[in-house]
Protein backbone atom coordinates (compact mmCIF):
# COMPACT_ATOMS: atom_id res chain seq x y z
CA UNK A 1 0.00 0.00 0.00
CA UNK A 2 2.79 2.21 1.03
CA UNK A 3 4.35 2.16 -2.40
CA UNK A 4 1.22 2.25 -4.52
CA UNK A 5 0.62 5.66 -2.45
CA UNK A 6 3.99 6.84 -3.22
CA UNK A 7 3.93 6.19 -6.74
CA UNK A 8 0.16 7.70 -8.19
CA UNK A 9 -0.41 9.94 -5.00
CA UNK A 10 0.15 13.76 -6.29
CA UNK A 11 2.71 16.38 -4.66
CA UNK A 12 0.33 18.45 -2.40
CA UNK A 13 2.79 20.52 -0.33
CA UNK A 14 2.94 24.25 -2.05
CA UNK A 15 6.44 24.57 -0.86
CA UNK A 16 8.12 21.25 -2.03
CA UNK A 17 5.61 21.79 -5.79
CA UNK A 18 7.73 25.39 -5.94
CA UNK A 19 10.96 24.07 -4.42
CA UNK A 20 11.02 21.23 -7.95
CA UNK A 21 9.53 24.01 -10.55
CA UNK A 22 12.45 26.09 -8.84
CA UNK A 23 15.01 23.60 -9.59
CA UNK A 24 13.47 22.38 -13.06
CA UNK A 25 13.49 26.10 -14.12
CA UNK A 26 17.23 26.64 -13.06
CA UNK A 27 18.29 23.37 -15.23
CA UNK A 28 16.42 24.78 -18.37
CA UNK A 29 17.46 28.47 -18.31
CA UNK A 30 21.11 28.32 -15.84
CA UNK A 31 19.88 31.24 -13.83
CA UNK A 32 20.86 30.15 -10.56
CA UNK A 33 19.61 33.10 -9.01
CA UNK A 34 15.86 31.51 -9.74
CA UNK A 35 14.87 29.83 -5.82
CA UNK A 36 11.64 28.97 -4.19
CA UNK A 37 11.01 30.27 -0.93
CA UNK A 38 12.02 27.36 0.81
CA UNK A 39 15.32 27.13 -0.37
CA UNK A 40 15.78 30.51 0.64
CA UNK A 41 14.59 29.94 4.35
CA UNK A 42 16.12 26.57 4.92
CA UNK A 43 19.89 28.84 4.22
CA UNK A 44 18.75 30.70 7.61
CA UNK A 45 17.78 27.89 9.60
CA UNK A 46 19.83 26.52 12.25
CA UNK A 47 19.69 23.33 14.24
CA UNK A 48 17.76 24.70 17.27
CA UNK A 49 15.17 26.20 14.59
CA UNK A 50 14.47 22.65 13.33
CA UNK A 51 14.31 21.27 16.69
CA UNK A 52 12.23 23.02 17.69
CA UNK A 53 10.18 22.73 14.46
CA UNK A 54 9.92 19.06 14.89
CA UNK A 55 10.19 18.54 18.78
CA UNK A 56 8.00 21.32 20.68
CA UNK A 57 5.85 23.45 18.05
CA UNK A 58 3.53 19.99 17.49
CA UNK A 59 2.73 20.26 21.43
CA UNK A 60 2.91 24.05 21.47
CA UNK A 61 -0.05 24.28 18.88
CA UNK A 62 -2.17 21.44 20.77
CA UNK A 63 -2.06 23.94 24.25
CA UNK A 64 -2.25 27.20 22.71
CA UNK A 65 -4.83 26.37 20.14
CA UNK A 66 -8.24 25.01 21.09
CA UNK A 67 -9.79 23.69 17.89
CA UNK A 68 -6.52 21.82 17.44
CA UNK A 69 -6.41 20.50 21.16
CA UNK A 70 -10.33 19.36 20.68
CA UNK A 71 -9.56 17.38 17.35
CA UNK A 72 -6.52 15.71 19.15
CA UNK A 73 -8.25 14.77 22.41
CA UNK A 74 -11.44 13.79 20.20
CA UNK A 75 -9.31 11.46 17.51
CA UNK A 76 -7.19 10.07 20.54
CA UNK A 77 -10.70 9.33 22.61
CA UNK A 78 -12.15 7.52 19.35
CA UNK A 79 -9.00 5.58 18.31
CA UNK A 80 -8.90 4.61 22.40
CA UNK A 81 -12.40 3.37 22.14
CA UNK A 82 -11.35 1.29 19.21
CA UNK A 83 -8.36 -0.47 20.65
CA UNK A 84 -10.39 -1.22 23.81
CA UNK A 85 -12.39 -4.45 20.89
CA UNK A 86 -9.13 -6.34 21.60
CA UNK A 87 -10.14 -6.66 25.52
CA UNK A 88 -13.87 -6.48 25.20
CA UNK A 89 -14.32 -8.92 22.05
CA UNK A 90 -12.45 -11.83 24.35
CA UNK A 91 -15.21 -11.13 27.58
CA UNK A 92 -18.18 -10.99 24.98
CA UNK A 93 -18.18 -13.52 22.67
CA UNK A 94 -16.53 -16.57 24.25
CA UNK A 95 -18.93 -16.06 27.00
CA UNK A 96 -21.75 -15.11 25.50
CA UNK A 97 -21.68 -16.87 22.39
CA UNK A 98 -19.60 -20.04 23.27
CA UNK A 99 -17.12 -18.28 20.19
CA UNK A 100 -13.94 -20.34 20.09
CA UNK A 101 -10.54 -18.21 18.88
CA UNK A 102 -10.88 -18.22 15.70
CA UNK A 103 -14.42 -16.98 15.44
CA UNK A 104 -13.71 -14.60 17.96
CA UNK A 105 -10.84 -13.23 15.59
CA UNK A 106 -13.59 -13.16 13.02
CA UNK A 107 -15.71 -11.17 15.55
CA UNK A 108 -13.31 -8.45 14.04
CA UNK A 109 -14.05 -8.20 10.19
CA UNK A 110 -17.26 -6.40 11.77
CA UNK A 111 -14.23 -3.10 11.98
CA UNK A 112 -13.50 -3.92 7.92
CA UNK A 113 -17.24 -4.01 7.47
CA UNK A 114 -17.48 -0.77 9.40
CA UNK A 115 -14.27 1.10 7.17
CA UNK A 116 -16.21 -0.52 4.11
CA UNK A 117 -19.21 1.68 4.35
CA UNK A 118 -17.59 4.48 5.95
CA UNK A 119 -15.43 4.97 2.84
CA UNK A 120 -18.40 4.14 0.49
CA UNK A 121 -20.42 7.05 2.58
CA UNK A 122 -17.78 9.60 2.34
CA UNK A 123 -16.73 9.28 -1.21
CA UNK A 124 -20.63 9.38 -2.16
CA UNK A 125 -20.35 12.64 0.38
CA UNK A 126 -17.44 14.29 -1.94
CA UNK A 127 -18.74 13.04 -5.20
CA UNK A 128 -22.68 14.59 -4.87
CA UNK A 129 -21.99 17.16 -2.49
CA UNK A 130 -18.41 18.47 -1.40
CA UNK A 131 -17.22 19.34 -4.98
CA UNK A 132 -20.51 20.29 -7.17
CA UNK A 133 -20.59 22.33 -3.63
CA UNK A 134 -17.31 23.82 -4.52
CA UNK A 135 -17.66 24.32 -8.28
CA UNK A 136 -20.99 26.05 -7.89
CA UNK A 137 -20.37 28.46 -4.65
CA UNK A 138 -17.08 28.54 -4.53
CA UNK A 139 -14.89 27.20 -1.04
CA UNK A 140 -16.73 28.19 1.88
CA UNK A 141 -15.48 28.49 5.17
CA UNK A 142 -12.98 25.99 6.44
CA UNK A 143 -15.89 24.99 8.99
CA UNK A 144 -17.64 23.54 5.78
CA UNK A 145 -15.62 20.82 5.67
CA UNK A 146 -16.50 19.37 9.32
CA UNK A 147 -20.06 18.30 8.17
CA UNK A 148 -18.48 14.68 8.07
CA UNK A 149 -17.20 15.13 11.16
CA UNK A 150 -20.60 16.58 12.73
CA UNK A 151 -22.37 13.75 11.09
CA UNK A 152 -19.97 11.06 12.71
CA UNK A 153 -19.86 12.32 16.25
CA UNK A 154 -23.47 11.33 16.34
CA UNK A 155 -23.02 7.60 14.56
CA UNK A 156 -20.07 7.02 17.21
CA UNK A 157 -22.21 6.98 20.52
CA UNK A 158 -25.07 5.18 18.85
CA UNK A 159 -23.03 2.20 17.77
CA UNK A 160 -21.44 2.08 21.37
CA UNK A 161 -24.58 2.16 23.19
CA UNK A 162 -25.78 -1.00 20.83
CA UNK A 163 -22.78 -2.85 21.70
CA UNK A 164 -22.95 -2.40 24.90
CA UNK A 165 -26.78 -2.52 25.35
CA UNK A 166 -26.84 -5.81 23.29
CA UNK A 167 -24.11 -8.26 24.00
CA UNK A 168 -25.88 -10.69 25.78
CA UNK A 169 -26.21 -14.45 25.40
CA UNK A 170 -30.21 -13.93 24.44
CA UNK A 171 -29.82 -11.22 21.60
CA UNK A 172 -28.20 -13.08 18.29
CA UNK A 173 -24.43 -11.95 17.97
CA UNK A 174 -24.96 -10.42 15.04
CA UNK A 175 -26.57 -7.34 16.73
CA UNK A 176 -23.81 -6.40 18.56
CA UNK A 177 -21.10 -6.36 15.91
CA UNK A 178 -23.58 -4.44 14.28
CA UNK A 179 -22.84 -1.73 17.15
CA UNK A 180 -19.35 -1.72 16.74
CA UNK A 181 -19.76 -1.76 12.29
CA UNK A 182 -21.82 1.54 12.83
CA UNK A 183 -18.60 3.03 15.60
CA UNK A 184 -16.28 2.76 12.93
CA UNK A 185 -18.27 4.17 10.19
CA UNK A 186 -18.46 7.25 12.89
CA UNK A 187 -14.96 7.11 13.38
CA UNK A 188 -13.90 6.80 10.23
CA UNK A 189 -16.31 9.95 9.37
CA UNK A 190 -14.96 12.07 12.36
CA UNK A 191 -11.20 11.24 11.15
CA UNK A 192 -11.81 12.40 7.67
CA UNK A 193 -13.51 15.85 8.29
CA UNK A 194 -11.40 17.06 11.26
CA UNK A 195 -8.30 15.71 8.93
CA UNK A 196 -9.57 17.60 6.13
CA UNK A 197 -10.25 20.74 8.20
CA UNK A 198 -6.78 21.17 9.51
CA UNK A 199 -4.55 21.16 6.70
CA UNK A 200 -7.13 23.88 5.06
CA UNK A 201 -6.83 26.26 8.20
CA UNK A 202 -3.36 25.41 9.41
CA UNK A 203 -1.78 24.99 5.93
CA UNK A 204 1.72 26.76 7.01
CA UNK A 205 2.04 24.10 10.45
CA UNK A 206 0.04 21.05 9.01
CA UNK A 207 2.60 18.93 9.21
CA UNK A 208 3.54 19.88 13.10
CA UNK A 209 -0.30 19.51 13.98
CA UNK A 210 -0.20 16.09 12.33
CA UNK A 211 2.70 14.73 13.73
CA UNK A 212 1.24 15.94 17.60
CA UNK A 213 -1.82 14.40 16.78
CA UNK A 214 -0.70 10.81 15.90
CA UNK A 215 1.93 10.85 18.67
CA UNK A 216 -1.02 11.96 21.15
CA UNK A 217 -3.77 9.60 19.65
CA UNK A 218 -1.36 6.57 19.79
CA UNK A 219 0.42 7.21 23.31
CA UNK A 220 -3.30 7.75 24.60
CA UNK A 221 -4.90 4.78 22.45
CA UNK A 222 -1.95 2.72 23.14
CA UNK A 223 -2.33 3.53 27.62
CA UNK A 224 -6.05 2.91 27.24
CA UNK A 225 -5.65 -0.72 26.41
CA UNK A 226 -4.17 -1.77 30.04
CA UNK A 227 -7.03 0.05 31.98
CA UNK A 228 -9.66 -1.61 29.50
CA UNK A 229 -9.57 -5.16 30.65
CA UNK A 230 -9.78 -4.31 34.46
CA UNK A 231 -12.56 -1.41 33.75
CA UNK A 232 -14.67 -4.31 31.85
CA UNK A 233 -14.11 -7.14 34.45
CA UNK A 234 -14.78 -4.77 37.24
CA UNK A 235 -17.65 -2.24 35.88
CA UNK A 236 -18.87 -5.24 33.37
CA UNK A 237 -18.99 -5.19 29.54
CA UNK A 238 -22.43 -3.30 29.65
CA UNK A 239 -21.34 -0.84 32.19
CA UNK A 240 -17.63 -0.47 30.84
CA UNK A 241 -18.94 0.16 27.29
CA UNK A 242 -21.80 2.70 28.11
CA UNK A 243 -19.22 4.82 30.01
CA UNK A 244 -17.14 5.04 26.98
CA UNK A 245 -20.38 5.85 24.85
CA UNK A 246 -21.38 8.82 27.21
CA UNK A 247 -17.55 9.86 26.86
CA UNK A 248 -17.69 10.11 23.40
CA UNK A 249 -21.30 12.08 23.48
CA UNK A 250 -19.12 15.20 25.15
CA UNK A 251 -17.78 14.89 20.77
CA UNK A 252 -21.05 15.70 19.75
CA UNK A 253 -21.09 18.96 21.67
CA UNK A 254 -17.25 20.06 20.49
CA UNK A 255 -17.35 19.71 16.74
CA UNK A 256 -20.82 21.34 16.92
CA UNK A 257 -19.21 24.26 18.92
CA UNK A 258 -16.01 24.02 16.43
CA UNK A 259 -18.48 24.38 13.57
CA UNK A 260 -20.06 27.67 14.99
CA UNK A 261 -17.11 29.50 16.26
CA UNK A 262 -14.20 27.91 14.51
CA UNK A 263 -14.25 31.40 12.65
CA UNK A 264 -13.61 33.34 16.00
CA UNK A 265 -11.05 30.76 17.25
CA UNK A 266 -9.11 30.88 13.79
CA UNK A 267 -9.74 34.67 14.21
CA UNK A 268 -7.65 34.65 17.33
CA UNK A 269 -5.23 31.84 16.39
CA UNK A 270 -1.96 32.72 15.43
CA UNK A 271 -1.35 29.75 13.81
CA UNK A 272 -4.58 29.49 11.95
CA UNK A 273 -5.03 30.74 8.47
Amino acid sequence: MAIFLLALTPETSTPNILLRRAKRLRKLTGDSRLQSQSEIDQRHMTGSSVLVAALIRPFEITVKDPSIFFVNMYTALTYAIYFTFFEVFPLVFPPFYGFNLGETGLAFLACEVGAIIGLILYFAYLYFYMIPDNIKNGFREQEHRLLPAIFGSFVIPVGLFIFAWTARASIHWIVPLIGVAIFVVGQYCVIQGLFMYVPVSYPQYAASIFTGNDLIRSAIASGCILAARPMFVNLGVHKGVTVLAGLSVMGIIGTLLMYKFGKKLRAKSKFAQ
